[in-house]
């Protein structure tokens, strides 16, 4: 029974990876995928500095309706500005001091002609208007948009998720992810007796004459637009302070009514979050916004500053340990890892999705370090080598640049296996936890390439860690070491490698624990019996030749 439940866990995870459109396969692109994942001229001349985004959500027509006011700082010559917005969906006009601007529509992109001069270094908006029925999620997260549902109550249970799809899939904005916003308003108008939940704090609540609420919410920190989002129910609140180490932290949790006791319970594990990945990763990224926990009718996102959560207050992933070892059972999966986002995600974030492994991988990671917080190492290493029989290396971590496309799902356990594998190579915990932090530190708050991340961790390590990146991110191969043991001789080298790739490894031989350091070479040391023994804290294969 055992075996069968922890392979109808891993049946649910695998299923639930490939069904988010995000993740399907695709090998040819589209002009459409061009315009979403360049950074098209009409992109370039421009940089965000602020959106106020406004909408009435009316959850009976499942239809919105509103304007994305969009400050930008010019750069460089040009009045042409590239808006995205996906059907079916429609901007109805757009409007710069008070004069209504034409609109060149080519599929989801929409390019905006200014009429007056966008002076270098000046600021300016325009006022984007747009409504429709949006594209309703289908099984959110993983085919995301509006989720239009009900609470046991009979109450509108109304919530947002687009990683992947993108957030132009419902509200207008610069939909790619090289450029944040430094900060926003979220303003949303929604029916009276639910309450809407957005990102950073609550600046005000009105009650309008039309039987209606709006919400003001403002998010002091950049945000990408993915993590931007709208939750509407029929909430409860409570709170806590936590104090962390830049100081007291708000701690808000946002729950169905009848939720509210069993949640008290269960989000305890949002504090011990908190109190591991600050030691792990450094302070909290967004303390000016607050943390939130937001229920949601869907397994959860990582929403910033506003996690929303669907994990039905279970342990592990819907009750499941996706590690098959025991210790996946001792979190809510979907409190740590959607958690771990805001620093790997919402503070580090990659700049194409093709480099979306540093999200994944390292939130992945984030699992195991949990773990080891508060049960030890050795048991953080169970659940991390636990979780490798669900990589499949099918296709690289790395996607293509430029059209919107990330790599395998294997950037969540292969990608996490990759980081506990340089943890061993570097060899001193307290080194490592220095490089983990000093990257969240180097790349506050910054969108980021691969090469940035790689060369930081190399620098910091002291280790050139070029071939080790080129072997477990751009090819699908796993590092095989072969070895025979002939004439009280171990002979032994590195095969299914790329170029330069020497990686130094840990194994047991001779009665004793030490290291070997292989390339493609056969290399040869004494041994004195049969027994050979790879660490299993590295994410290798292991071949004895026999002939």
């Amino acid at each position: 029974m055992k075996s069968f439940v922890i392979f109808a866990a891993i049946i649910l995870f695998k299923t639930s990876i490939f069904s988010q459109g995000l993740l399907e396969a695709k090998t040819t692109f589209t002009h459409q995928d061009t315009l979403r994942g360049t950074i098209t001229p009409e992109r370039a001349w421009w940089d965000l500095t602020y959106y106020h985004l406004d909408i009435q959500v009316h959850p009976d027509e499942k239809y919105i309706s509103g304007k994305t006011a969009v400050y930008y700082k010019v750069l460089s010559a040009s009045k042409e500005l590239q808006i995205d917005l996906q059907a079916p969906l429609k901007i109805t006009s757009a409007v710069q001091n008070g004069k209504e601007l034409k609109i060149r529509h080519d599929g989801h992109a929409h390019f905006i002609t200014l009429a007056e001069n966008q002076e270098i270094g000046n600021v300016y908006s325009v006022d984007v208007y747009y409504e429709g029925n949006p594209k309703e999620a289908v099984r959110a997260p993983w085919d995301g948009g509006f989720s239009w549902k009900k609470d046991d109550n009979g109450n509108h249970f109304v919530a947002t998720s687009c990683q992947g799809l993108g957030a132009s899939i419902w509200w207008p904005n610069k939909d790619h992810m090289y450029d944040e916003v430094d900060s926003m308003l979220i303003s949303v108008t929604n029916p009276k007796g639910l309450s809407n939940i957005s990102n950073g704090r609550l600046r005000s609540k009105i009650e309008n004459k039309d039987n209606t609420v709006t919400s003001h919410w403002f998010v002091n920190n950049p945000i990408n637009n993915y993590g931007v989002n709208v939750n509407i129910a029929d909430y409860v609140h409570f709170s806590e302070v936590y104090n962390g180490e830049k100081g007291p932290l708000n701690m808000d949790y946002y729950v169905l009514h009848d939720n509210l006791e069993k949640a008290k319970t269960h989000f305890k594990d949002a504090p011990r979050m908190m109190d591991a990945f600050e030691h792990w990763f450094g302070p909290y990224p967004f303390y000016e916004d607050g943390f939130k926990l937001v229920e949601v009718p869907y397994l959860g996102m990582e929403h910033q500053s506003s996690v929303t959560y669907g994990n039905q207050y279970k342990m592990g992933y819907l009750g499941n340990d996706l590690s098959g070892t025991g210790w996946g059972l001792k979190f809510d999966f979907i409190i740590i890892h959607e958690a771990g986002h805001e620093w790997f995600a919402n503070n580090i974030t990659n700049k194409d999705i093709a480099d979306m492994w540093i999200h994944e991988g390292f939130t992945a990671y984030s699992e195991n370090l949990f773990v080891d917080y508060f049960y030890g190492k050795e048991a953080s290493a169970d659940y991390v080598i636990g979780t490798r029989k669900r990589i499949l290396n099918d296709k690289p971590l790395i996607g293509p640049y430029n059209v919107n496309k990330e790599g395998s799902s294997d950037m969540y356990y292969k990608g996490a296996n990759m980081l506990h594998t340089l943890r061993q190579l570097i060899e001193d915990d307290e080194k490592w936890r220095q490089i983990l932090r000093g990257l969240n530190d180097t790349f506050y708050h910054q969108t980021v390439t691969t090469k940035q991340i790689e060369d930081y961790i190399s620098l910091q390590s002291g280790i050139d860690l070029n071939a080790f990146f080129n072997q477990y991110l751009r090819t699908t191969l796993i590092p095989t070491l072969e070895y025979k043991i002939k004439d009280n001789k171990l002979n032994y080298r590195w095969t299914d490698i790329v170029a330069d790739f020497d990686m130094p490894v840990q194994v047991t031989f001779n009665n004793k624990t030490q290291w070997i350091f292989p390339n493609s070479e056969w290399k040869t040391t004494p041994i004195s019996s049969e027994s050979f023994e790879v660490d299993s804290d590295f994410y290798v294969n292991v071949k004895k030749i026999t002939h």
